[in-house]
């Protein structure tokens, strides 16, 4: 097993495989009366995160005390990063501390991978700007392989704001690494140029949702990251949701058994309308409780537990 989770380049075939099938093992801890293991006692988890989070800080505070860690949660609100302290000083005092692993969501892209440089622990990124984030595109493939009970040859499409989407990043580089083929959509100036030969050659680009729709196993919206905008990228929301928007009819059009995911948080309405993201088909709930299991995975097997 790989020492830090920084990209989904990390991760080969049989690494992410491992990965996904101790993640369905992790899964069962979920029934039981008492959700915990004792397979990381005595070890200390920080999360570090610059930027604010709800499902990610959450299911990480959880795959680790259910794997039973000791769990510190750092916040940049009212800590010493408002009187100026930089990330090293930060990470050295977490070393000091005796974190055994860190988890850490920034701002700047790379932040983690510069992390990695001064901590002895495991540092796993939970999203670094707009570069990455590898543990959401593993939960993404657990759901898909949960649901459609295979990976290799399924036909994903992305849609949205790919250009500043970390998790399209991630997703297009594990989902190519495990066999599926990747279809970014979206308006051009919310796609990268040369995407596909930066990331993973034989990724598709359209800029017609409609017509790849009927073709995909699943479609995968994202949401449009107005805070990282200083431009204006398409016409008004309106336009948007009218070219790009997941609504009902637009749903039918979907092959019987193609599913409909969502990282979160969703601007309702907008690039998914109510009636597509409440319903079977959407696995966004779903992708919520998988993130717990597969984030102990990436836990349990960066430190090494061995009490399973």
């Amino acid at each position: 097993m790989i020492r830090h989770l920084l990209s989904g380049a990390d991760l080969d075939a049989a690494t992410a495989t491992q990965i996904l099938d101790t993640a369905a093992e992790m899964a069962t801890v979920a029934g039981r009366e008492v959700k915990k293991l004792p397979a990381l006692r005595g070890r200390t988890v920080v999360n570090l995160f610059y930027e604010d989070s709800t499902r990610t800080r959450i299911s990480f505070e959880a795959a680790a005390k259910r794997l039973s860690a000791d769990v510190i949660n750092f916040s940049a609100k009212g800590s010493s990063v408002t009187k100026g302290e930089s990330l090293k000083d930060t990470a050295l005092t977490l070393q000091a501390m005796g974190a055994d692993a860190v988890v850490v969501r920034h701002p700047a892209s790379g932040a983690p991978h510069r992390l990695a440089n001064w901590v002895d622990g495991s540092v796993v990124n939970a999203g670094d700007g707009t570069h990455e984030h590898p543990t959401q595109a593993l939960l993404d493939a657990y759901t898909m392989r949960s649901r459609l009970g295979r990976l290799a040859g399924l036909h994903v499409a992305i849609v949205g704001d790919v250009l500043h989407s970390r998790v399209a990043r991630s997703n297009v580089l594990l989902l190519s690494t495990l066999g599926a083929k990747v279809t970014l959509v979206g308006p051009p100036t919310l796609i990268p140029v040369d995407i596909s030969a930066a990331l993973a050659p034989g990724t598709d680009v359209s800029y017609d949702l409609d017509t790849v729709l009927p073709g995909v196993d699943v479609v995968m919206m994202l949401r449009v990251q107005r805070e990282r905008m200083g431009d204006s990228y398409f016409p008004s929301a309106r336009e948007y949701a009218r070219r790009y928007g997941l609504d009902g009819p637009r749903l039918r059009r979907l092959p019987e058994h193609a599913i409909v995911m969502h990282p979160g948080p969703m601007n309702r309405g907008m690039e998914i309308t109510p009636e597509v993201a409440d319903s079977p088909r959407s696995t966004i709930v779903e992708q919520v409780a998988n993130g717990v299991s597969v984030r102990m995975a990436v836990l349990y097997l960066l430190l090494g537990g061995n009490n399973l």
